[in-house]
């Protein structure tokens, strides 16, 4: 909500600063957004009155206007508003004026008619966000005056309410707040509404939803504009001016929190009741639209129809207009939950919902009629009736709470002497009324979030400051969980995937309609909100073909992405998580080299090394490759095949994988040690072999480390010959695999023939167990 520091100064001695005032409240935990400075002190801006109107001779939306300027000499000004009449008085800046947007008033000609200067809208001046039309001045406004006579500079805070606070949903609330917590008094109170109360008239059906309604005749009131004090206020804080009647109603809202509503009592029918709505009645609000109501939204009706929806907004049908001449004055307590539920059922927010939903002070309700009928007596010269009519009850305030020292200073973590918490206490409002151990402290009416004893204790620490009191190192270890484990083999695979160059990527967990492969069984939703969201996502894989396919479009050259997310298996939608891989294009800017299956087993394999591949076929992949963990399936990858490719106008090979992070994750943890490099020579010595086509790295990895070899250091695989050249040399289905062996022992140089020993054993082995036929 906006407040207007000047206006608080009316209620309230005020730290001399707007940033102090702002650091002041946000300590006591009620953000300030924002602070901003208003009004028009800007020079060769004057009051003009527009004296005749006629239209321009050579453009349909310009208009011609004649206007006075207090200097004697009628000025022609050429303007695009359409929102005036002859007779009222605008904002005129002259030529010279340099108004807040930057733009420089001059002398010209406009469509070949000359102006000289420029009628303004609120927004071009700095005073309010209305754009679509001149800022239409108050009548008493003399002409001539400097325009900042009108709107003296003020500033504006932008605070943040928090629900729990309805009571700081006006300028005197948020000033009573501001004396509090600086120990200083307020100027000034709502006036006690002592008026003879009459319980006709008015009835009310729904006592839930409205426990307590008033109703004041005041009649032979005079609809006008406002004074220009009047609309400076209202307008200062965003509210648009509309009448003086209406406007007196935001104004006390504004000032006291207390939403009041004006009926044109003369098309009322008969007594007011308020009801709940029928089923399917139409209301026509103030906002021009016809709503269809509910049985449990409540209605303020009179013995024909709906005139208001109950803490919402008033009637079309019954509003306060230029020929009203008497009105009926309401003002009344709403039940917070039913103004809520339907200003959100009827998506129709206002700014007397939004007080209503957050409960206002039951004791201001009759006060703020008066402060209301008061204004309009004075400046729409009604006679309001010596009685107002009311029916219900006003809701009792809240229950009494009990707090003693020990738990104040226990909690809060400090002692705190009790005459100081008395004070403080006292300034929110509240009233001691036991003096024992266990004080017991009467809640103010517009309290009514202070329910506990620790409620009282944030009061205390509020007014008290939080940053006088001292840190307590609080911490304690506690034993890593599941969860810990999960989120750290997360947090390790995204790490090393950025780390090889990879971006991260999020996609939706729901499929379109026209949707790409690995979507098969996709579970559909029942009901879904659009075309784009019909099913629950089987694969992250789907999600990344999206993105590669939206680069691709966007004229990308090369996509190397992942995703880690949950995916939804089986028909019961079961929630897995998965970490998904795409490589497209070239490997590096500036390079040709493009992306093959290497760089995505190589990328797979930075996040763990105790994976095997194993290959296999699978009707979305031209190349597919089964993940396993010792005996565990936990992933697959490969090329995709031409078919998926070519629907995504990729050219070239594009490369997926898809790994499940459900698996179990007992000793993921670093087990890292060092080891010293080794201080003798290493000998290394090469094998070549001969083998079927079929076999795998993998078991000739496993025949050469087992049984290990103490001296075997490393085993390293550096070359291949496979494809027609093997067929030529070696026969149909043979290979030959290289590998480089390094021996060395940590204590001593090792000498040729114990090597060759060793090495030897390894070659017999590799002859025996896989049939190899060893290259010399």
């Amino acid at each position: 909500m906006k407040f207007s520091v000047n206006w608080l100064r009316e209620f309230v001695d005020l730290p001399k600063e707007p940033e102090d005032i702002a650091d002041l409240l946000t300590r006591a935990g009620v953000e300030t957004k924002g602070i901003e400075t208003r009004g028009a002190k800007i020079d060769k801006v004057i009051v003009s009155q527009i004296t005749a109107s006629s239209c321009h001779p050579n453009a349909d939306r310009l208009t011609v206007c004649e206007v006075d300027d207090g200097s004697g000499t009628k000025r022609q000004i050429v303007c695009g508003a359409t929102n005036y009449k002859v007779g009222d008085k605008v904002p005129l800046a002259l030529p010279g004026t340099k108004i807040p947007n930057g733009t420089e008033i001059r002398k010209s000609k406009l469509r070949g008619v000359e102006s000289e200067g420029m009628l303004c809208s609120a927004i071009e001046l700095g005073l309010g966000s209305d754009a679509a039309g001149l800022l239409i001045l108050s009548p008493a406004a003399k002409v001539g005056v400097p325009i900042g006579d009108l709107f003296p500079i003020d500033t504006i805070l932008d605070v943040e309410i928090t629900p729990n606070r309805g009571d700081l949903l006006s300028h005197f609330g948020l000033a009573r707040e501001i004396a509090a917590l600086t120990g200083t008094i307020l100027r000034s109170t709502p006036r006690e509404a002592k008026i003879p109360i009459r319980k006709i008239g008015v009835t009310i059906t729904s006592i839930r939803e409205c426990p307590f309604f008033s109703a004041r005749r005041i009649e032979k009131v005079k609809v006008g504009p406002s004074p220009q004090w009047l609309r400076s206020k209202i307008e200062s804080v965003g509210i648009r001016s509309i009448n003086n009647i209406v406007d007196i109603s935001n104004f006390v809202m504004l000032e006291l929190g207390q939403p009041t509503h004006a009926f044109d009592a003369d098309k009322l029918k008969g007594d007011i009741n308020v009801r709940l709505a029928r089923d399917g009645e139409k209301f026509l609000a103030l906002d021009g639209k016809t709503y269809s109501l509910k049985p449990d939204n409540c209605v303020v009706a009179d013995q024909e129809r709906a005139v208001g929806i109950g803490g919402v907004m008033g009637g079309e049908e019954t509003g306060v207009t230029e020929l009203t001449r008497d009105v009926l004055l309401e003002a009344a307590y709403f039940l917070p939950s039913s103004v809520r539920h339907t200003a959100r059922e009827l998506n129709l927010p206002s700014d007397a919902s939004y007080r209503f939903e957050r409960g206002v002070d039951p004791e201001v309700v009759l006060r703020a009629s008066l402060r209301a009928t008061e204004l309009i007596q004075e400046i729409a010269g009604g006679t309001p009736a010596k009685e107002i009519n009311v029916a219900g009850k006003l809701p009792a305030n809240p229950d009494d709470v009990s707090l003693t020292s020990e738990k104040c200073d226990r909690v809060v973590g400090i002692a705190i002497k009790p005459r100081q918490v008395d004070e403080i206490l006292e300034g929110f409002g509240l009233k001691k009324i036991s003096a024992a151990k266990v004080m017991k402290w009467k809640i103010p009416s517009y309290r009514q979030d202070l329910q506990r004893d620790v409620d009282l204790i944030e009061e205390v620490v509020r007014a008290y400051g939080a940053d006088q009191i001292p840190g307590v190192e609080r911490g304690r270890y506690s034993a890593s969980s599941a969860a810990d484990h999960a989120h750290d083999l997360e947090s390790s695979w995204r790490k090393r995937l950025a780390a090889a160059g990879l971006n991260e990527v999020r996609t939706s967990k729901l499929l379109p309609r026209e949707r790409f492969a690995f979507s098969e069984n996709a579970v559909e939703l029942r009901n879904p909100l659009s075309e784009d969201a019909v099913a629950l996502r089987p694969s992250l894989i789907t999600g990344l073909l999206g993105v590669l396919d939206r680069n691709i479009r966007a004229g990308a050259d090369r996509v190397a992405v992942f995703e880690i997310g949950r995916v939804f298996e089986g028909t019961n939608a079961v929630e897995k998580k998965r970490v998904s891989i795409l490589l497209w294009g070239t490997v590096g800017k500036n390079q040709k080299k493009e992306f093959n299956f290497s760089d995505l087993k190589g990328a797979i394999e930075m996040t763990r090394s105790d994976l095997s591949f194993h290959r296999v076929q699978s009707p979305n992949f031209a190349l597919a490759v089964e993940i396993t963990r010792g005996k565990q399936l936990i992933g697959i990858a490969g090329q995709l095949s031409n078919s998926v490719a070519s629907k995504l106008d990729a050219r070239g090979a594009v490369f997926v994988a898809e790994v499940s992070l459900d698996f179990p994750i007992s000793g993921l943890g670093s087990r890292a040690t060092f080891r010293e490099f080794g201080k003798f020579p290493a000998i290394t010595r090469d094998i070549a072999m001969i083998v079927p086509e079929d076999l795998t790295h993998e078991k000739i990895l496993e025949v050469i480390v087992h049984p290990k070899e103490p001296l075997l250091e490393r085993v390293e695989f550096f070359d291949e010959l496979v494809g027609e050249e093997a067929v030529r040399r070696f026969g149909p289905n043979k290979k030959s695999l290289a590998y480089r062996l390094t021996y060395r022992d940590r204590s001593r140089t090792l000498t040729s023939e114990e090597v060759s020993a060793v090495h030897a054993k390894i070659r017999e082995r590799l002859q025996r167990d896989l049939g190899a036929e060893l290259r010399e």
